[in-house]
């Protein structure tokens, strides 16, 4: 299988790939940099302007669009708008570009669990609806830049990612360096829920959401087991053997990060029960397996 892939050289995108080739397919890297892209057997670098119009997925037989820019910045009004058109433009141009390809039978398109808003202690699955908060508005028109794909007969999926955990990159790699001093402990306080998934789990389930003709529709990329703040600084302090209780006060993150602190402060109780229903199997369930599979290789 031809896959083409934009966002193939970030956090997610980089294993994606790696994966692909793994599994005996071809890769078609969508870059606006394509000179810059290692050269490697199996993969082919070619050139995506978001703004400019379709992307070359001529001869492709599937897609995965995974490019936007980060939302892990200051939300000023300009940012805002360059965070919504990023991930609309690049999604829009996947779907102009196998629509044209005559070619491309699926479409996975990222979003992420942003989509449900900040909803306390609801338990929350793929048939829940929008949140009203700035991430939801994002993932909504994220969502929403796909949906011709699926309207003009193609398979198209939709991951909903929680807080991907890896220690090259991320949430957990910026957590790291204070939790290793035995600084770290809750974000306010503490009772936010938190969607997350080890990043191998959400790489097992695009690669599982291109060849399963079952995976359709919206699918959680989160475990099946969110954990509180509180509880995911706790097992983060066993798992490197340091305390973990110096509490970061919800008034100094506003302060220093203005309305993007709800991404800390706020959260989701994702349960991802569609994903399961489709016959996916996480192989890293528990926080605690996925930390000790991560600390494992990365001291390895």
């Amino acid at each position: 299988m031809l896959v083409a892939v934009s966002g193939g050289t970030g956090f997610i995108g980089t294993p994606l790939v790696d994966l692909l080739l793994r599994q005996g397919h071809r890769v078609r890297l969508l870059s606006r940099t394509p000179e810059k892209v290692a050269r490697r057997e199996g993969v082919w670098a070619a050139p995506f302007n978001p703004s400019g119009g379709a992307a070359d997925l001529s001869g492709c037989d599937a897609a995965v669009s995974l490019a936007g820019a980060t939302i892990s910045q200051r939300w000023t009004a300009s940012t805002k708008k360059r965070i919504v058109d990023s991930r609309v433009q690049a999604t829009s141009a996947m779907v102009e570009g196998a629509l044209r390809s005559g070619t491309v039978k699926v479409l996975v398109s990222a979003s992420a669990t942003g989509f449900y808003g900040a909803r306390g202690d609801e338990v929350l699955d793929e048939r829940s609806g929008p949140g009203g908060d700035f991430t939801a508005h994002v993932c909504s028109a994220w969502e929403d830049a796909a949906r011709p794909a699926e309207q003009a007969g193609l398979r198209l999926a939709i991951i909903r990612i929680g807080v991907a955990l890896h220690t090259s990159g991320g949430a957990l790699q910026k957590m790291l360096p204070p939790f290793k001093l035995g600084l770290g402990g809750p974000l306010g306080h503490g009772r936010q829920w938190m969607s997350w998934v080890h990043r191998d789990d959400v790489v097992s389930l695009l690669l599982h959401a291109l060849q399963s003709p079952q995976a359709s529709g919206v699918l959680n990329g989160t475990a099946p087991e969110p954990v509180t703040n509180a509880d995911f600084t706790r097992a983060l302090g066993r798992a490197l053997h340091r305390p973990a209780f110096l509490r970061a006060p919800a008034a100094a993150l506003r302060l220093a990060l203005g309305e993007m602190s709800t991404l800390l402060l706020d959260g989701q109780r994702v349960v991802p029960r569609r994903t399961l229903e489709t016959g996916f199997h996480f192989a890293y369930p528990t926080l605690d397996a996925a930390f000790a599979h991560l600390f494992a290789r990365d001291s390895s």
